[in-house]
C-alpha cells in the first residue's frame, strides 16, 4: 500500500508528514462548516489519499419504498456526531493512521438502470486501486453491482460478505435483470465471486418460494441467518465468517435492513426480527483479520427514519468499516490486498 503516516508528505500536502484528518471540533463545532463523511478533507484537498469515502445517490432499482437516493447525504450529516478519533473496540485512530477522503458523490442517471450502473462502474474504478480502498455509501442495493465490477478490474474475483435481511440473488423483477434484490446472482453470473467463499448475515423473513434458499446455495453463499444467531451467538458467528472466507480478499455489503427496524426504521424494505445495533458492531469489530478491499453501507432512506436513528447507525457503520480497513494492515504498515490481480 501506499506510504502512511510515517512517508505521507507528499500525499497529504501537509508538510509535517501526517494525514489531513478531520476539522477539529474543538475550534468548529460539529453542527457547523462543510458537510463531508465526519468532516474528513475532500479528495481535492490532498495530494494523494489509502481510503476514499464516495456516496451513490441511485434508488431507482427498489422494490417498494424509495428514497435512498437520498441516504448519502443523510448519512454524511449523521456522521457529525461521530468522534472520528481513536476506536476503542479495535485499538486504531485511522484518521492519523492512512489518508482519508470524501470523494464526494457518483453521478448518475435515475431513469436508465443499465446506464446509471455503467456510471456507477466507470466513476468508481479511478476511486480504487491496488494501493486504494473504497467505501461507498448508498443509495440501494443496486449500487453493488457496478461496484463489485470495479473491485474486480483491479483485483480480480472476491469474496462477498453481506449482512441483509434478504438474500439478493433472485432472477428478475418485472423482467429487469438488474435491481436492487439481484444484484449477487449477477455478480456470481458475471464471475466477480470467488467460488464458495461468500456468505449472507441476518437473513430472516419469507421468501418467494422455498427454493430460493437452494439456488443461493448453488451461487456458492452460505447463509447466517437471524434465528442461528440466537442459537450460536456473535463470537461463533464471526467464527464461521472467518473459517469461510480466510485470507481471500473480500467486499463486505451491509444493508442497513439486517438491522431490526427498531434500530433501522429508515429503510425501504424493513423486516421484523433483525440484528440489534450492538450485534451487527460486534460482528463487524470481530472480522479484524479479514482483507477487506473494499465496502458500502445501502438502503437508509432518511424519509422513514426518525431522529436519524438510521443515518446514525449508518455513519457508525462506515466509521468501523474504515478502521477494519485499516486495522487489517501489519506491524510493518504494509497491506494484504497489495497482491496480484486475478
Amino acid at each position: 500500500m501506499a506510504p502512511h503516516a510515517q512517508n505521507s508528505t507528499a500525499r497529504s500536502g501537509r508538510g509535517d508528514g501526517k494525514p489531513v484528518g478531520p476539522v477539529d471540533p474543538t475550534v468548529v463545532p460539529r453542527y457547523a462548516g462543510l458537510g463531508t463523511f465526519a468532516r474528513l478533507p475532500q479528495v481535492d484537498r490532498v495530494d494523494d489519499y489509502d481510503i476514499a469515502i464516495t456516496g451513490v445517490p441511485f434508488d431507482s432499482g427498489t422494490s417498494y419504498r424509495p428514497g435512498a437516493r437520498f441516504g448519502p447525504a443523510a448519512v454524511r450529516e449523521a456522521s457529525r456526531l461521530l468522534r472520528p478519533g481513536y476506536h476503542c473496540e479495535l485499538d486504531v485512530t485511522p484518521v492519523e493512521a492512512v489518508q482519508i477522503v470524501d470523494a464526494g458523490d457518483i453521478a448518475c442517471t435515475p431513469y436508465d438502470i443499465s446506464r446509471a450502473v455503467e456510471q456507477i462502474e466507470e466513476q468508481a474504478r479511478p476511486l480504487l486501486a491496488k494501493d486504494k480502498k473504497l467505501v461507498s455509501i448508498g443509495g440501494d442495493h443496486t449500487i453493488a453491482l457496478p461496484l463489485l465490477r470495479a473491485v474486480h478490474h483491479t483485483h480480480g474475483p472476491v469474496a462477498l460478505l453481506h449482512f441483509d435481511a434478504h438474500l439478493d440473488t433472485w432472477d428478475a423483477y418485472f423482467d429487469q435483470p438488474i435491481t436492487h434484490g439481484t444484484v449477487f446472482r449477477r455478480a456470481f453470473e458475471e464471475g466477480l465471486l470467488v467460488e464458495d467463499r461468500s456468505m449472507h448475515v441476518g437473513i430472516r423473513g419469507p421468501v418467494y418460494d422455498q427454493d430460493d434458499f437452494v439456488r443461493d446455495h448453488e451461487f456458492g453463499f452460505q447463509i447466517i441467518r437471524c434465528s442461528d444467531l440466537d442459537r450460536i451467538g456473535v463470537s461463533a458467528a464471526i467464527d464461521r465468517v472467518k473459517e469461510r472466507i480466510g485470507d481471500t480478499p473480500v467486499y463486505v455489503s451491509v444493508d442497513i435492513d439486517v438491522l431490526d427496524p427498531a434500530f433501522a426504521p429508515g429503510t425501504g424494505t424493513p423486516e421484523s426480527g433483525g440484528l440489534d445495533a450492538r450485534e451487527l458492531l460486534g460482528l463487524l469489530r470481530g472480522l479484524g483479520d479479514l482483507n477487506i478491499v473494499a465496502a458500502d453501507v445501502v438502503e437508509v432512506a432518511p424519509a422513514y427514519d426518525h431522529a436519524d436513528i438510521t443515518s446514525l447507525a449508518a455513519a457508525t457503520v462506515v466509521f468501523d468499516l474504515l478502521a477494519l480497513m485499516v486495522k487489517q494492515k501489519d506491524a510493518t504498515g504494509t497491506d494484504r490486498s497489495e497482491g496480484d490481480a486475478s
